[in-house]
């Protein structure tokens, strides 16, 4: 239940942020890069790489993204960097599906950004992206949030 109130805090203060900036302009994607489909997602007896590791790693993920998006509501632009360094360079978990390493990367590429950014509202948008890579790679590989 903390996480899932986590969760929903973390994706307020993401869409708050939203509200105050002008969109960015997306960027172009190379096919080669571009993620699955959401409809595909992975089926459930290829699932066996959701053990316990990898679910408290997930968690560890959940949780630094909430101290990042606590930071930034505070608007401590250091304190976000904590958890922006840690999701951008910890270890990876071992065994997990090809069609989940696009967002990986992207989370670990979003992260980097908000280690970058000058400004609260370059962070808010790194954070913003590091969402998104989560809630791609949750909906590719068929696992929801409770």
């Amino acid at each position: 239940m903390k996480l899932h109130t986590l969760l929903i805090a973390g994706f307020a203060l993401s869409v708050a942020g939203c509200a105050k900036e002008e969109q960015a302009v997306p960027e172009m994607v190379d096919e080669a890069q571009a993620p699955p489909p959401a409809a595909e997602s992975l089926p459930a007896e290829n699932n066996e790489w959701q053990n316990d590791a990898f679910m408290e790693h997930m968690h560890a993920h959940a949780e630094m993204l909430d101290d990042l998006n606590f930071a930034l509501a505070d608007g401590d632009l250091d304190a976000a960097m904590t958890p922006a360094y840690w999701m951008s360079r910890h270890e990876t978990v071992t065994d997990v599906p090809s069609e989940t390493q696009f967002y990986l990367v992207g989370m670990r590429e979003a992260a980097r950004d908000v280690e970058e950014a000058t400004d609260l509202a370059a962070a808010q948008l790194g954070a913003e992206r590091i969402n998104e890579q989560c809630q791609g790679c949750h909906a590719a590989a068929g696992v929801t949030v409770e």
